[in-house]
């Protein structure tokens, strides 16, 4: 069997329209515009209106990056959308967002990975092109995050946005340089108790009791997480490294997950790798988890920073506690 390579053939992203900026934030809980900024970098993050959901967020993004590929929807053969915040828990999003996009019979299925779930999607994808079952594959990553924080939790509430972004992975020709070198995934579920939203699953289904307990919304260790998140998004850019004989000198961007900067500014000097050639958007949108590393890709896309032939390392890490990177070539 020949085995092929992927590509990535266009990128499009969303984010809502409605603002949620640190000033707003500052009426809700005890803090400020400086104390936000200074631990985290993040600015604003974006919040879907009232009737907006993951599915219609996925739609925005996945319309740009058909744009950006120059394809129509019904060259799509596999939808894989990465999220953990899916309209319902059925039918899945994926199905919903295939609907949307006028598409019938082709398989679409939602991956949970928390903020690693758009590397663990990507991940799947490169598998599918390699083997020849699919020539293009629409990834995406896309979250509705906000009705599962609490605003009233002052360490949740300044964190994270809602947004999605989307990549057309799709068959490279032989001759083609710009592919997927490799994907690498962990994950470690003896540290899943760090960072959990119990609500909504069959342990904690929706009932008063579960509401009064507030399984509802996100919980976390901060600190821990601060850590592990280190520590994992290293590992796993090493493992890429060292898999394509690349030395982190010869990488042009590194797209890491965007949940704090001091995180992403740690990783950074992990490698000793400059930090103007971190590409870093957290200010504008905070965390929005599967959403956050093709988001920042796409704006760093369009904006002119990242550009055709050049060499770009992803990373992510989320609850799980769960960990990949991808290396390619743009």
């Amino acid at each position: 069997m020949p085995m092929y390579r992927a590509r990535i053939a266009g990128t499009g992203s969303y984010l809502p329209e409605k603002v949620l900026t640190n000033f707003d934030i500052e009426k809700l809980v005890d803090t400020t515009d400086q104390w936000i900024r200074e631990r985290t970098g993040i600015e604003r993050r974006h919040i879907a209106a009232d009737g907006e959901f993951t599915s219609d967020l996925a739609f925005q993004a996945t319309k740009k990056a058909l744009l950006a590929a120059k394809m129509n929807a019904d060259e799509i053969e596999f939808i894989i959308l990465a999220t953990v915040t899916p309209d319902q828990p059925m039918p899945n999003t994926a199905c919903i967002l295939q609907t949307k996009l006028g598409l019938a019979g082709i398989p679409a299925i939602d991956v949970s990975a928390a903020c690693s779930g758009f590397i663990y999607a990507l991940s799947i994808a490169d598998q599918f092109i390699r083997t020849g079952m699919y020539k293009n594959i629409l990834v995406v990553g896309a979250e509705t995050i906000h009705p599962f924080v609490n605003y009233k939790d002052r360490e949740i509430c300044i964190l994270f946005g809602d947004a999605a972004g989307a990549f057309i992975v799709s068959r490279a020709a032989p001759d083609d340089p710009n592919t997927i070198y490799s994907t690498h995934l962990r994950a470690e579920g003896s540290l899943g108790d760090l960072f959990v939203l119990a609500g909504g699953g069959c342990r904690h289904p929706i009932n008063q009791e579960s509401i009064e307990q507030g399984h509802g919304y996100m919980k976390m260790k901060g600190r821990e997480i601060f850590k592990n998140a280190v520590r994992t998004m290293s590992s796993a850019c090493q493992l890429a490294l060292e898999t394509n004989k690349v030395g982190i000198d010869q990488v042009d961007w590194l797209v890491p997950h965007q949940a704090n900067w001091r995180i992403m500014e740690a990783v950074a000097n992990h490698f000793n790798f400059p930090k103007e050639k971190v590409v870093s958007v957290v200010h504008e949108m905070g965390n929005t988890s599967a959403a956050t590393v093709p988001v920042a890709f796409d704006m760093a896309v369009k904006d002119g920073r990242i550009q055709r032939g050049q060499t770009i390392l992803l990373t992510a890490f989320g609850a799980g506690l769960t960990s990949g990177s991808a290396l390619l070539r743009y």
